[in-house]
């Protein structure tokens, strides 16, 4: 039995170090609003998620708050989802709210999704879920909190004039886009097992719709790709491991994140705690804590920010958390199906 959780123990930290090996090859570049959980607010991770879990409904609520330390007013992110399975499908909604900066940059999403499960044996441990979104994005700004070069003047020892004519001819100071978002899930779902597999890949912004406040319909908002995977690791019944990575595109910004989180069984065998390091290339080390109990999890998260903005920032950067409510069947199975999030 030593042995054998040994052997876990290894296979877990070998995956865990090659993916930070993958991490410290890439040129990576900072993307706007990402979560340094990003798997707990599933759809937003992947489409193919809505749905696919052991429950009767799903309720996730989301806030991070970032750059309080740099910036006059922080960056925040907000959320919530719910989502249900109905047989072999999903259907769910999910709404967030972005804000950054002092012209109160503010995009708002609402999405509906849907996924079909795809069962590929007889025993139903191979699923292919597949998943898409669809919905509309309201992206809006305050131009009068705004200041340009051409207000700046020399009186009483230098100022801004906001008097004076910015020269910045928009057009708007909202819109609203579409957008169409995909995704694949693969996961191994058989019980009692050592290992619980997964793998998913998603793009979003499939139509790349033209967004501006200029009126510039040349402007196409770009098709953002995740791959993200990990496998469960049941080393006893008191632990349990979950290395896992996501690397995501967008033309030139490129990012790779990777965790290793442990699940620690108490008494209770549906209850649980979280905790464990997320790295984040060139931007952040993160420390994420939480606790399963029953039909709630709880996730708790700070990164302690890394790039070249550290000495600016005193090495402070984004404050996370999230709640998840799962309404359990008539018989609940403690051991839910991979990826347990």
């Amino acid at each position: 039995m030593i042995n054998k959780i040994i052997i876990s123990i290894k296979s877990c930290v070998l995956l865990f170090v090659v993916l930070f090996s993958f991490v410290f090859t890439q040129k990576i570049s900072a993307q706007d609003f990402h979560l340094s959980q990003y798997d707990a607010p599933p759809m937003f991770l992947n489409p193919a998620f809505t749905g696919m879990f052991d429950g009767k409904f799903r309720l996730h609520g989301h806030y991070r708050t970032q750059w309080s330390a740099v910036a006059t007013k922080p960056f925040t992110t907000a959320g919530l989802s719910f989502d249900m399975p109905i047989k072999k499908f999903g259907v769910g909604l999910q709404v967030f709210n972005y804000r950054a900066g002092v012209g109160n940059y503010n995009a708002f999403s609402a999405l509906l999704s849907v996924a079909y499960d795809i069962v590929f044996d007889k025993a139903q441990n191979h699923h292919l879920a597949l998943g898409a979104q669809g919905g509309i994005v309201h992206k809006s700004i305050n131009m009068n909190e705004l200041t340009f070069g051409n207000q700046y003047t020399t009186a009483n020892g230098g100022t801004f004039d906001t008097g004076i004519n910015s020269g910045e001819a928009y057009a708007n100071t909202s819109f609203v886009i579409h957008d169409i978002n995909a995704g694949a899930l693969y996961y191994y779902a058989k019980q009692n097992v050592r290992l619980n597999p997964f793998i998913g890949f998603s793009a979003f912004h499939l139509t790349q719709p033209s967004e501006s406040f200029y009126g510039n319909t040349g402007n196409k908002l770009p098709i953002r790709y995740y791959i993200h995977g990990g496998t469960k690791v049941n080393v006893n019944e008191k632990i349990q491991l979950l290395p896992k990575f996501i690397y995501m595109s967008q033309t030139n910004a490129k990012e790779f994140t990777a965790s290793l989180l442990l699940h620690y069984f108490l008494k209770d065998n549906d209850t649980y705690l979280i905790f464990g390091p997320t790295y984040r290339n060139k931007d952040a080390a993160i420390i994420e804590a939480g606790l399963r109990k029953g039909s709630y999890t709880a996730r708790i998260s700070y990164d302690v920010n890394t790039s070249s903005l550290k000495t600016a920032s005193s090495y402070r950067g984004g404050f996370e958390i999230s709640l998840t409510y799962i309404a359990k069947r008539s018989k609940p199975n403690p051991y839910a199906n991979c990826p347990r999030l």
